[in-house]
């Protein structure tokens, strides 16, 4: 059985919507490519190494379409790579609608997603998750993923789509790296989802051996 990889670049205050450019999202959002003056060579390598091994794309229906639109224009490009891994590798699309599949090696999931997740996950080893926001909400609502890759930006946009923006459910995450910081300022935290939920505790009660009960 491979591993479902969410990959996601969110803000402060975990703002993922838009980060690419600013025609990813043009309609109520004004701070489209956000992520642009952030980037630098150490984040770059760091994004470059989460694809490593990466043998398919699971992707919602408006990252799919900005992606077929634009990753078979730059092969032997500046991103080739990149462009080379995308094109190569299988793709599933998660929509409800009936989405134009132009995209080579392009397969659109069926209604029932946890049964084609769980499908997708038993034919390969290392599935992305790029961006789909609606898509990611609904792999941490049903638990439908084992790794977490986050890269926090240092910017507050106070509006725009959140990562657990409404119906995430209580759940427990295991950090798998310690923390890598790029120049930036930007923060790539690795996570891997837990067994059980959120235990609660008491912070009044007497904490041997820390100093807390002096």
């Amino acid at each position: 059985m491979g591993l479902i990889h969410i990959e996601l670049f969110a803000t402060l205050d975990l703002v993922g919507q838009a980060p690419g450019g600013p025609d990813e999202d043009p309609v109520g959002f004004p701070f489209g490519g956000w992520q642009a003056p952030l980037m630098d060579e150490v984040a770059g390598a760091q994004i470059a190494a989460a694809y490593e091994g990466t043998d398919a794309l699971l992707l919602g229906r408006r990252t799919y379409d900005i992606f077929a639109a634009y990753w078979p224009h730059q092969k032997g490009g500046e991103d080739g790579d990149i462009a080379t891994l995308f094109n190569g590798v299988p793709k599933y699309v998660a929509s409800r609608g009936r989405p134009d599949l132009s995209w080579a090696g392009s397969t659109h999931l069926g209604p029932d997603l946890a049964t084609a997740v769980h499908a997708v996950r038993d034919r390969h080893r290392n599935v992305k998750v790029v961006g789909s926001l609606n898509l990611v909400q609904t792999l941490l609502r049903e638990r439908l993923f084992d790794r977490l890759d986050l890269w926090v930006h240092p910017i507050v946009l106070g509006v725009g789509k959140k990562v657990f923006d409404g119906g995430a459910v209580p759940t427990n995450l295991t950090l798998l790296d310690p923390p890598a910081t790029s120049p930036k300022g930007t923060v790539h935290l690795r996570y891997g989802l837990a067994d059980g939920t959120p235990a609660t505790g008491d912070m009044t009660a007497p904490h041997r051996g820390t100093g807390l009960d002096a």
